[in-house]
């Protein structure tokens, strides 16, 4: 990743009209964005689409980039914005199916692997049904790795709530895993 000197040097480029700069930027967070996008919506059909509007919609709104952010930041800020009205409009709920497909690949005998296969079908299922703020505080930071401050600064919303979020979705999500069983 770009250090956040790089990051701001290539946007103040970008706004003093040296758009070709922009593609540092696109090459930089693409793979990034996808992935987040990948993990957030129900058809992998729809991320290049949804990762084209992140990009367009950044650079739409570099000229209202404060400095003060790391650029990934904005960057992740806009693409869970772009997710959540992409579901709004399309009223998709979110699978994270292809999240634990590593994990199946991994070499388990036949009863090992159908037992890894019901927990993982019952974690999509649980993770499923949680609300959307939820399940994006809980991707952020278990699948994504955010720190907490990082995905109050992606979600725009304060500290105490992303920690009230992440418990919430982890007692939701046992509370329905039990009730499976």
């Amino acid at each position: 990743m770009l250090t956040k000197e790089q990051e701001y040097e290539i946007v103040k480029d970008v706004l003093n009209g040296k758009t070709e700069e922009y593609a540092v930027i696109v090459n930089e967070y693409q793979q990034h964005v996808a992935n987040l996008v990948y993990k957030l919506v129900l058809s992998p059909n729809d991320v290049e689409e949804i990762v084209q509007q992140v990009f367009v919609d950044l650079y739409m709104s570099l000229p209202r980039f404060r400095f003060e952010l790391r650029l990934s930041t904005y960057i992740y800020r806009i693409t869970v914005n772009v997710v959540a009205n992409m579901l709004r409009r399309q009223k998709k709920y979110v699978s994270l199916e292809h999240l634990m497909e590593e994990e199946r690949d991994r070499k388990h005998n036949q009863e090992e692997t159908i037992i890894h296969e019901e927990r993982m079908a019952m974690v999509r299922r649980a993770l499923g049904n949680l609300k959307t703020e939820q399940r994006t505080a809980l991707v952020l930071y278990s699948y994504e790795g955010f720190s907490y401050q990082d995905i109050a600064d992606v979600m725009q919303i304060s500290l105490a709530k992303v920690e009230s979020l992440i418990f919430r979705a982890r007692k939701n999500i046992k509370k329905q895993i039990e009730a499976m069983l």
